[in-house]
């Protein structure tokens, strides 16, 4: 039966391991002077080189050759996550003082270590604290966090870091080299991808492609794609293209194909998040989808939170005013009526209305100006109540103005507006907008009633902080 090319080239020197030079260097020169600590804790993420090392360093320390097959007595690997009782642990430091068989040291390699109980750590804390002269532990763990503060203190720390895409590229091509297995630069460098730092699942990888592949067929990226559930990088392009382009349409389609493919939302997203990040100083305005991406995995339907998260930075953004309400006692009006006519004149903004130019494409049709005559206010309400009674309870309680493109409603109350602005509401008064032919219209929401007309009113109001235009009937008293 053949080896797994993971333990087939598992380093077996200090030399060999890849990418922790600034742990093996340390190492290397301490053995080389003898100086040896009774405990060792190699921490970090998982499949980066730390059993291998606590391996090599256990046999480095007895000056015994490194060799895998073979058992020693006096080098004893325990795995915490089976053996993290208070027993387990007693019965270890019973162990601990027996004299090695032939060695000089009698080394303890405790995998994953974390996984000790509360009471195994307490045990093994004054065994750790004080070992027998002839005793070394190396402890190992992928969650640092979980262990106890008076552990790690106890303990020569040395940190791992993931492998560097660049690393994992270059030890693959060595392997694909010695195994003969034929595979591009490109498919390369995406198992280095996939292999998230790891160069233990980045070699598992290549082998299970190896075993996929003809002696003749070279491994490439569309082989990796399909082989492990991957969408095609067309598809991650075309979905990024469709949520610039704010096209709803084309986010349904996309993913649909890609889970007709069987690819699913977590990995779709983590080749989004890639993607994003590669595109995120040339194009900034990502950087809230590239946060929104991050959720998908933690969702209990991933595919369809996908599909919320691109909708929703699809979705026409809304365009709010905030108010600020005035908190200074009232002044004094001296002005008289003339001058505070000048002052609104000079206040209220010019309204150009621009003739909309011929199209050339029924494509700019959304790029026209909106004239005011041609939107009908009594089209759009009558519209809303037919088909979308939840925003004409709130809309027909609106007044509003339109200036170019910009309809600003005046909600008269907050508790309208934020109905209004909200996104539920907001796509349903677009899609009402543009059943009654309006495009491209940027919406504002105040929560105020409109301004005088009256100039002589509306300068008052600009002094007194606003106020709201009421007709008075004359009764003749």
């Amino acid at each position: 039966m053949s080896k797994a090319l993971y333990r087939k080239y598992r380093s077996k020197s200090l030399d060999e391991i890849v990418g922790q030079k600034h742990v093996t260097d340390i190492l290397a020169r301490s053995i080389e002077q003898g100086r040896i600590s009774h405990a060792y804790l190699l921490t970090g993420p998982r499949g980066v080189g730390k059993t291998s090392i606590a391996r090599i360093l256990a046999h480095a320390i007895n000056k015994l050759p490194y060799d895998e097959d073979k058992t020693n007595l006096d080098i004893i690997e325990i795995d915490a996550a089976s053996n993290n009782g208070v027993e387990d642990v007693r019965d270890l430091r019973e162990k601990v003082q027996i004299a090695p068989v032939s060695a000089a040291k009698k080394i303890y390699i405790i995998d994953e270590v974390h996984m000790l109980s509360k009471p195994a750590f307490n045990a093994l804390l004054k065994t750790l604290e004080e070992p027998p002269e002839h005793v070394v532990f190396i402890l190992a763990t992928t969650d640092v966090d979980k262990l106890p503060a008076t552990i790690i203190s106890r303990t020569q720390r040395f940190s791992f870091r993931a492998i560097t895409k660049s690393e994992a590229v270059n030890h693959l091509k060595q392997i694909a080299k010695a195994e003969k297995i034929i595979i591009d630069d490109e498919a390369l460098e995406l198992i280095a991808e996939r292999g998230d730092g790891s160069m233990r699942d980045s070699i598992s990888l290549l082998d299970q492609l190896a075993s996929l592949s003809g002696d003749k067929e070279p491994i490439n990226v569309s082989l990796i794609e399909a082989s492990i559930g991957l969408a095609p990088r067309t598809t991650v392009e075309n979905l990024l293209t469709a949520v610039e382009n704010h096209d709803i349409a084309g986010i349904v389609s996309q993913l649909d194909i890609a889970y007709d493919q069987g690819v699913n939302g977590v990995i779709l997203s983590q080749q989004l998040t890639k993607r994003v990040r590669e595109l995120i100083v040339e194009k900034p305005q990502l950087l809230s989808l590239l946060d929104s991406l991050l959720d998908v995995a933690k969702s209990s339907q991933p595919n369809l939170k996908l599909l919320s998260t691109l909708g929703s930075y699809a979705a026409p953004k809304i365009a709010t005013t905030k108010t600020v309400a005035l908190s200074s006692p009232a002044l004094e009006v001296s002005a008289t009526i003339a001058e505070l006519e000048k002052q609104a004149t000079r206040a209220k903004p010019k309204v150009v209305v621009k003739p909309i130019e011929a199209e050339t494409s029924a494509n700019k049709t959304d790029e026209a100006k909106i004239e005011p005559a041609e939107f009908n206010w009594d089209k759009l309400i009558e519209n809303t109540r037919k088909n979308y009674v939840a925003i004409f309870s709130v809309l027909q309680k609106c007044n509003y103005i339109l200036e170019d493109n910009q309809l600003t409603l005046y909600t008269g109350n907050k508790f309208y507006k934020k109905k209004l602005d909200d996104v539920r509401y907001n796509s349903l008064l677009h899609k009402s907008l543009q059943e009654v032919g309006v495009f491209g219209l940027d919406i504002h929401t105040i929560p105020t009633a409109p301004p005088p007309k009256d100039s002589q009113a509306a300068a008052v109001a600009a002094i007194m902080g606003g106020g709201e235009e009421v007709a008075v009937e004359d009764n003749g008293n």
